[in-house]
Protein backbone atom coordinates (compact mmCIF):
# COMPACT_ATOMS: atom_id res chain seq x y z
CA UNK A 1 0.00 0.00 0.00
CA UNK A 2 1.18 3.08 -0.70
CA UNK A 3 1.04 6.15 2.57
CA UNK A 4 -0.13 9.68 1.35
CA UNK A 5 0.52 11.57 4.64
CA UNK A 6 -1.63 9.73 7.12
CA UNK A 7 -3.94 8.05 4.68
CA UNK A 8 -3.15 4.60 2.89
CA UNK A 9 -4.43 3.88 -0.54
CA UNK A 10 -4.53 -0.15 -1.41
CA UNK A 11 -4.09 -1.61 -4.44
CA UNK A 12 -7.89 -1.87 -5.71
CA UNK A 13 -7.84 1.99 -5.30
CA UNK A 14 -4.84 2.92 -7.16
CA UNK A 15 -5.89 0.89 -10.10
CA UNK A 16 -9.48 2.26 -9.66
CA UNK A 17 -8.47 6.13 -9.51
CA UNK A 18 -5.35 5.10 -12.16
CA UNK A 19 -2.39 8.47 -13.15
CA UNK A 20 -4.55 10.27 -10.62
CA UNK A 21 -4.22 8.11 -7.68
CA UNK A 22 -0.38 7.29 -8.72
CA UNK A 23 0.13 11.27 -9.49
CA UNK A 24 -1.11 12.43 -5.76
CA UNK A 25 0.96 9.40 -3.98
CA UNK A 26 3.99 10.99 -5.83
CA UNK A 27 3.32 14.33 -4.82
CA UNK A 28 2.78 13.45 -1.18
CA UNK A 29 5.89 11.77 -0.77
CA UNK A 30 7.99 14.32 -2.05
CA UNK A 31 6.94 17.27 0.31
CA UNK A 32 6.96 17.39 3.73
CA UNK A 33 4.03 15.46 5.71
CA UNK A 34 4.11 19.12 7.74
CA UNK A 35 3.39 22.59 5.63
CA UNK A 36 3.03 26.22 6.82
CA UNK A 37 0.64 28.62 6.19
CA UNK A 38 2.67 31.75 7.67
CA UNK A 39 2.31 34.26 4.76
CA UNK A 40 5.92 35.77 5.84
CA UNK A 41 7.90 36.35 8.75
CA UNK A 42 7.43 35.45 12.78
CA UNK A 43 3.32 34.49 13.13
CA UNK A 44 1.11 37.32 14.43
CA UNK A 45 -1.73 36.73 16.39
CA UNK A 46 -3.90 33.85 15.48
CA UNK A 47 -1.50 33.07 12.79
CA UNK A 48 0.61 30.78 15.48
CA UNK A 49 -2.83 28.85 15.12
CA UNK A 50 -3.09 28.51 11.37
CA UNK A 51 -3.42 25.22 9.54
CA UNK A 52 -1.41 24.05 7.03
CA UNK A 53 -3.06 26.49 4.97
CA UNK A 54 -5.14 29.03 4.79
CA UNK A 55 -7.77 27.05 3.16
CA UNK A 56 -8.60 25.04 6.44
CA UNK A 57 -9.84 26.00 9.65
CA UNK A 58 -7.53 27.60 11.98
CA UNK A 59 -7.08 25.23 15.09
CA UNK A 60 -9.54 27.54 16.86
CA UNK A 61 -10.60 24.70 19.25
CA UNK A 62 -6.69 25.73 20.87
CA UNK A 63 -6.43 28.92 20.92
CA UNK A 64 -9.82 28.77 23.20
CA UNK A 65 -8.23 26.97 25.43
CA UNK A 66 -5.11 28.44 25.49
CA UNK A 67 -7.44 31.43 26.13
CA UNK A 68 -8.98 30.48 28.84
CA UNK A 69 -6.47 28.83 30.33
CA UNK A 70 -4.83 31.97 30.72
CA UNK A 71 -1.40 30.81 28.05
CA UNK A 72 -2.56 33.93 25.84
CA UNK A 73 -5.50 36.95 26.35
CA UNK A 74 -8.67 36.54 25.41
CA UNK A 75 -9.37 36.59 21.14
CA UNK A 76 -10.41 40.29 20.78
CA UNK A 77 -13.31 40.01 18.43
CA UNK A 78 -14.89 42.14 15.89
CA UNK A 79 -19.31 41.59 15.01
CA UNK A 80 -19.85 41.65 11.34
CA UNK A 81 -23.24 42.58 11.21
CA UNK A 82 -24.29 42.99 8.53
CA UNK A 83 -22.65 40.48 6.04
CA UNK A 84 -20.76 43.14 3.67
CA UNK A 85 -18.01 42.02 1.79
CA UNK A 86 -16.50 45.68 0.89
CA UNK A 87 -16.71 45.68 5.02
CA UNK A 88 -15.01 42.47 5.35
CA UNK A 89 -12.37 43.33 3.07
CA UNK A 90 -11.82 46.96 4.47
CA UNK A 91 -11.78 45.30 8.16
CA UNK A 92 -9.62 41.79 7.62
CA UNK A 93 -6.25 43.96 7.70
CA UNK A 94 -6.84 45.22 10.84
CA UNK A 95 -5.66 42.33 12.59
CA UNK A 96 -8.96 41.21 14.85
CA UNK A 97 -8.37 37.95 16.59
CA UNK A 98 -11.72 36.64 15.81
CA UNK A 99 -14.30 37.89 13.21
CA UNK A 100 -18.30 36.99 13.66
CA UNK A 101 -20.08 36.52 10.34
CA UNK A 102 -23.60 36.85 11.10
CA UNK A 103 -25.37 34.10 9.03
CA UNK A 104 -28.71 33.64 11.02
CA UNK A 105 -29.81 37.61 10.73
CA UNK A 106 -28.40 38.53 7.47
CA UNK A 107 -29.83 38.15 4.29
CA UNK A 108 -26.47 36.26 3.70
CA UNK A 109 -26.68 33.15 1.31
CA UNK A 110 -23.78 30.55 0.72
CA UNK A 111 -21.82 32.03 -1.45
CA UNK A 112 -21.73 35.65 0.14
CA UNK A 113 -20.59 33.73 3.50
CA UNK A 114 -18.10 31.62 1.53
CA UNK A 115 -16.73 34.95 0.56
CA UNK A 116 -16.60 36.67 3.52
CA UNK A 117 -15.02 33.40 5.32
CA UNK A 118 -12.53 33.57 2.74
CA UNK A 119 -11.93 37.37 3.20
CA UNK A 120 -11.92 37.28 6.68
CA UNK A 121 -8.98 34.86 6.71
CA UNK A 122 -6.48 35.34 3.67
CA UNK A 123 -6.86 39.20 3.88
CA UNK A 124 -5.84 39.41 7.19
CA UNK A 125 -2.83 37.12 6.14
CA UNK A 126 -4.30 34.49 8.90
CA UNK A 127 -4.61 36.94 11.62
CA UNK A 128 -8.65 36.78 12.13
CA UNK A 129 -10.20 33.50 12.52
CA UNK A 130 -13.75 33.62 11.06
CA UNK A 131 -16.62 32.39 13.29
CA UNK A 132 -19.52 32.05 11.28
CA UNK A 133 -23.27 31.82 13.23
CA UNK A 134 -25.15 29.37 11.07
CA UNK A 135 -29.19 29.70 10.60
CA UNK A 136 -30.76 27.43 13.20
CA UNK A 137 -29.09 23.64 13.33
CA UNK A 138 -29.60 22.37 9.73
CA UNK A 139 -27.09 19.89 8.87
CA UNK A 140 -26.17 21.64 5.62
CA UNK A 141 -25.79 25.18 6.70
CA UNK A 142 -23.28 23.82 9.05
CA UNK A 143 -21.13 21.67 6.63
CA UNK A 144 -21.24 25.24 4.59
CA UNK A 145 -19.69 27.12 7.20
CA UNK A 146 -17.31 24.88 8.33
CA UNK A 147 -16.47 23.64 4.65
CA UNK A 148 -15.83 27.27 3.97
CA UNK A 149 -13.21 27.13 6.50
CA UNK A 150 -14.95 28.99 9.75
CA UNK A 151 -15.38 27.80 12.72
CA UNK A 152 -18.86 27.93 14.12
CA UNK A 153 -21.71 29.49 16.03
CA UNK A 154 -24.81 27.53 16.95
CA UNK A 155 -27.87 29.42 18.02
CA UNK A 156 -30.69 28.75 20.43
CA UNK A 157 -29.63 25.59 21.98
CA UNK A 158 -31.49 23.77 24.54
CA UNK A 159 -31.81 20.05 24.35
CA UNK A 160 -29.41 17.59 24.77
CA UNK A 161 -30.97 16.32 21.64
CA UNK A 162 -30.23 19.11 19.97
CA UNK A 163 -26.84 19.39 21.13
CA UNK A 164 -25.79 15.67 20.24
CA UNK A 165 -27.53 17.17 16.47
CA UNK A 166 -25.55 19.74 15.78
CA UNK A 167 -21.98 17.82 17.27
CA UNK A 168 -22.66 15.15 14.70
CA UNK A 169 -23.03 17.51 11.62
CA UNK A 170 -20.16 19.08 12.25
CA UNK A 171 -18.01 16.18 13.03
CA UNK A 172 -16.39 13.51 10.61
CA UNK A 173 -16.04 9.99 11.42
CA UNK A 174 -18.25 7.28 13.77
CA UNK A 175 -15.56 8.15 16.70
CA UNK A 176 -16.62 11.45 16.96
CA UNK A 177 -20.49 10.78 16.40
CA UNK A 178 -19.82 12.36 13.26
CA UNK A 179 -22.32 12.51 10.16
CA UNK A 180 -20.57 15.28 8.76
CA UNK A 181 -19.80 14.90 4.93
CA UNK A 182 -16.16 15.44 3.37
CA UNK A 183 -15.86 17.75 0.53
CA UNK A 184 -13.86 16.32 -2.23
CA UNK A 185 -13.66 19.64 -4.22
CA UNK A 186 -12.94 21.90 -1.36
CA UNK A 187 -8.95 21.46 -1.38
CA UNK A 188 -6.39 20.38 -3.55
CA UNK A 189 -4.89 17.30 -3.25
CA UNK A 190 -0.80 17.93 -2.01
CA UNK A 191 -1.07 21.63 -1.86
CA UNK A 192 -3.89 22.17 0.93
CA UNK A 193 -5.13 18.94 1.70
CA UNK A 194 -2.45 18.23 4.34
CA UNK A 195 -3.24 17.13 7.65
CA UNK A 196 -1.93 19.59 10.09
CA UNK A 197 -0.07 16.66 13.06
CA UNK A 198 1.40 15.13 9.70
CA UNK A 199 0.07 11.39 10.71
CA UNK A 200 -3.63 11.41 10.26
CA UNK A 201 -5.60 12.76 7.45
CA UNK A 202 -6.87 16.00 7.04
CA UNK A 203 -10.36 14.86 7.95
CA UNK A 204 -9.77 13.80 11.37
CA UNK A 205 -7.18 16.49 11.89
CA UNK A 206 -10.03 19.04 11.01
CA UNK A 207 -12.29 17.79 13.98
CA UNK A 208 -9.56 19.09 15.70
CA UNK A 209 -9.05 22.42 14.32
CA UNK A 210 -12.33 23.81 13.74
CA UNK A 211 -14.39 24.58 16.99
CA UNK A 212 -18.12 24.90 18.23
CA UNK A 213 -19.84 27.67 19.80
CA UNK A 214 -23.00 27.21 21.61
CA UNK A 215 -25.13 29.81 22.66
CA UNK A 216 -27.74 29.80 25.28
CA UNK A 217 -30.80 32.11 24.95
CA UNK A 218 -33.42 30.54 27.08
CA UNK A 219 -34.34 29.37 30.63
CA UNK A 220 -34.48 25.66 29.28
CA UNK A 221 -31.34 25.79 27.69
CA UNK A 222 -30.07 27.22 31.12
CA UNK A 223 -31.72 24.30 32.89
CA UNK A 224 -30.40 21.62 30.63
CA UNK A 225 -26.99 23.23 29.79
CA UNK A 226 -25.51 21.07 32.60
CA UNK A 227 -26.62 17.23 30.54
CA UNK A 228 -25.83 19.20 27.21
CA UNK A 229 -22.33 19.39 28.24
CA UNK A 230 -22.26 16.40 29.92
CA UNK A 231 -23.05 14.64 26.63
CA UNK A 232 -21.43 16.53 24.34
CA UNK A 233 -18.39 17.60 26.03
CA UNK A 234 -16.61 18.51 22.48
CA UNK A 235 -18.20 21.77 22.67
CA UNK A 236 -15.53 24.04 22.59
CA UNK A 237 -17.10 27.50 23.72
CA UNK A 238 -20.33 28.81 25.29
CA UNK A 239 -22.33 32.13 25.17
CA UNK A 240 -25.12 33.50 26.86
CA UNK A 241 -27.79 34.73 24.52
CA UNK A 242 -28.54 37.39 27.38
CA UNK A 243 -31.03 39.22 24.83
CA UNK A 244 -33.17 36.17 23.56
CA UNK A 245 -32.86 34.49 27.06
CA UNK A 246 -34.58 37.53 28.58
CA UNK A 247 -37.64 37.75 25.92
CA UNK A 248 -37.39 34.11 26.30
CA UNK A 249 -38.56 34.80 29.62
CA UNK A 250 -41.39 37.15 29.38
CA UNK A 251 -38.86 39.92 30.96
CA UNK A 252 -38.20 43.68 29.38
CA UNK A 253 -35.38 42.89 26.65
CA UNK A 254 -33.53 45.98 28.02
CA UNK A 255 -29.84 45.00 26.00
CA UNK A 256 -29.90 41.76 27.78
CA UNK A 257 -29.46 43.75 31.26
CA UNK A 258 -32.01 43.33 34.82
CA UNK A 259 -31.75 42.82 38.01
CA UNK A 260 -34.74 40.68 38.49
CA UNK A 261 -34.66 37.98 40.62
CA UNK A 262 -35.68 35.51 38.31
CA UNK A 263 -33.18 36.76 35.81
CA UNK A 264 -30.44 36.64 38.62
CA UNK A 265 -31.04 33.33 39.29
CA UNK A 266 -30.77 32.28 35.65
CA UNK A 267 -27.37 34.16 35.16
CA UNK A 268 -26.28 32.56 38.41
CA UNK A 269 -26.64 28.81 37.03
CA UNK A 270 -25.54 29.24 33.64
CA UNK A 271 -22.00 30.33 35.33
CA UNK A 272 -22.04 27.79 38.07
CA UNK A 273 -22.08 24.78 35.00
CA UNK A 274 -19.91 26.65 32.87
CA UNK A 275 -17.53 26.51 35.98
CA UNK A 276 -18.56 23.15 36.77
CA UNK A 277 -17.73 21.57 33.10
CA UNK A 278 -14.70 24.16 33.34
CA UNK A 279 -15.95 25.49 29.54
CA UNK A 280 -14.70 28.65 28.24
CA UNK A 281 -17.07 31.27 28.43
CA UNK A 282 -17.43 34.33 25.28
CA UNK A 283 -19.75 37.34 24.94
CA UNK A 284 -20.00 41.13 23.90
CA UNK A 285 -18.18 43.71 26.40
CA UNK A 286 -18.04 47.03 24.19
CA UNK A 287 -16.93 49.05 27.09
CA UNK A 288 -13.12 49.68 27.23
CA UNK A 289 -10.99 50.76 29.95
CA UNK A 290 -11.66 48.78 33.14
CA UNK A 291 -14.63 47.03 32.31
CA UNK A 292 -13.21 45.37 29.45
CA UNK A 293 -10.33 44.29 31.53
CA UNK A 294 -12.50 42.63 34.07
CA UNK A 295 -14.78 41.00 31.26
CA UNK A 296 -11.15 39.42 30.30
CA UNK A 297 -11.15 37.79 33.63
CA UNK A 298 -13.80 35.36 33.16
CA UNK A 299 -14.02 35.30 29.58
CA UNK A 300 -12.10 33.44 26.38
CA UNK A 301 -13.44 35.47 23.74
CA UNK A 302 -14.93 38.93 23.88
CA UNK A 303 -16.68 40.97 20.73
CA UNK A 304 -15.58 44.41 21.06
CA UNK A 305 -16.54 45.81 18.24
CA UNK A 306 -19.04 45.70 15.32
CA UNK A 307 -19.76 47.49 11.92
CA UNK A 308 -23.15 48.33 13.08
CA UNK A 309 -22.38 49.92 16.14
CA UNK A 310 -19.74 52.26 14.42
CA UNK A 311 -21.98 52.97 12.24
CA UNK A 312 -24.64 54.21 14.42
CA UNK A 313 -21.58 56.60 15.73
CA UNK A 314 -22.97 58.35 12.19
CA UNK A 315 -25.70 59.85 13.86
CA UNK A 316 -24.51 61.67 16.26
CA UNK A 317 -22.17 62.62 14.21
CA UNK A 318 -24.86 64.38 11.93
CA UNK A 319 -26.44 65.98 14.76
CA UNK A 320 -23.11 67.65 15.80
CA UNK A 321 -22.71 69.02 11.96
CA UNK A 322 -25.94 70.02 12.06
CA UNK A 323 -25.57 72.32 15.15
CA UNK A 324 -21.87 73.01 14.10
CA UNK A 325 -23.58 74.76 10.68
CA UNK A 326 -26.97 75.85 12.20
CA UNK A 327 -25.55 80.07 13.14
CA UNK A 328 -24.75 80.28 9.17
CA UNK A 329 -28.08 80.72 8.14
CA UNK A 330 -28.93 84.64 7.63
CA UNK A 331 -32.20 86.02 8.94
CA UNK A 332 -34.27 86.91 5.88
CA UNK A 333 -35.40 90.81 6.34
Amino acid sequence: MTETNGTKLTEEELKAFGPLAESIAASRSGVPKMTTAYPSGPPEGMQVYLGPSMFQPHRARQAIRDAHEKKIPPLIGYYAGLSSIPLMRYMAPFGFDVVWIDWEHTSCNVETMTSLVHDAIFMSQGRTIPFVRVPGHDHAAIGFALDAGASIVIPQLETVEEAKHVMSSAKFGTKNRGTRSAPPFRLIPTMTDQGYDGVRDVWQNWNDQAAVMVQIESLAGINNLDAILTECPDIDVVWLGSLDCRISMNLPANFGQGAEPEWVAAKEKFYATLKKHNKPLAGFSFAPGEALTEAAQEHSMILHSSDVTKLFELKQELANAREAIRGVVKKQE
